[in-house]
């Protein structure tokens, strides 16, 4: 039963109560997209690592040595799947946004790199990352095409988002237009096997594959984004646009500032 949702409910910031939220695109990830993340992998069997790099003199004493980086890999049990915490590293941006988690796929484990890979930033909400990634976890097959772009669009408007006018059939938004999905160029330095990034000359268009972000204010820094690689299989980014586009509310303590006065919200409990 989804939780009756008033925009005019007072929310106490210093109190650490738990509110019902929504629309969820707009909610962020609570402050837990790690722990969300970790702990749908680990209830699917995924393996955990910890990889640690710095510099450390071998005479120091351990309690003033200092990490400079570190990120957490999590393996599926076949090995054809990982998901990468690369919030402390922070490679590059998506959005002006730092990354937050990197998963990738391969056809086999005898692969020597992923054959695709998808971004998340932070405030992406988390239901909507762990309804991916175990729909990846079930796949037989996790980098063959199913079905087209279609279904990614009739995943969104099924739960009253709007195509777009100009491009009915490679993109849509949410009512209010703060939240976009588009298929389109893929930016620089996304990770993709296909065989086209590598033929494409510098004039011609990149492959095109799903970019999500959330923009509250037009023009102002985004809230989250989401890149995927063009050669992530289009039902599992439906199954992300379905999870982020769903209108039942979500369990939140921490409101983003940016869409605070956005949500509508009824206590939990």
């Amino acid at each position: 039963m989804e939780a009756l949702l008033n925009p005019d409910f007072p929310l106490d910031p210093t109190t650490p109560a738990a509110y019902w939220v929504g629309p969820r695109h707009l909610a962020g990830d609570d402050g837990r997209l790690y722990d969300v993340v970790a702990d749908t992998l680990a209830g699917l069997g995924w393996m955990s690592l910890t990889i640690v790099r710095g510099r450390q003199d071998p005479d120091e004493d351990r309690e003033e040595r200092q990490v400079l980086r570190s990120t957490v890999l999590h393996i599926s049990p076949d090995g054809r799947r990982w998901a990468q915490w690369v919030r402390a590293d922070e490679p590059f941006q998506l959005g002006e946004l730092p990354i937050a988690w990197q998963v990738c796929a391969r056809a086999d484990t005898g692969s020597p790199g992923a054959m695709w890979s998808a971004y998340f930033t932070p405030d992406v909400p988390g239901e909507a990352l762990a309804d991916f990634l175990v729909a990846l976890d079930a796949r037989d097959q996790p980098t063959v095409p199913v079905a087209g772009p279609e279904l990614v669009l009739d995943a969104v408007t099924a739960q009253g988002w709007l195509r777009d006018a100009d491009q009915p059939d490679a993109g849509a938004a949410d009512p209010t237009f703060t939240t976009h999905l588009r298929l389109g160029e893929v930016p620089p330095l996304i990770q993709d096997a296909d065989p086209r990034f590598l033929t494409t000359e510098a004039d011609d268009a990149r492959p095109a594959g799903w970019q999500v972000w959330a923009e509250p204010i037009l023009g102002a820094p985004l809230l989250w984004a989401t890149s995927f690689g063009a050669s992530v299989p289009h039902d599992l980014v439906a199954v992300f646009a379905r999870a982020l586009s769903s209108t039942a509310p979500v369990l939140r303590r921490v409101l983003p500032k940016s869409t605070r006065d956005r949500l509508l919200r009824a206590p939990a409990g």
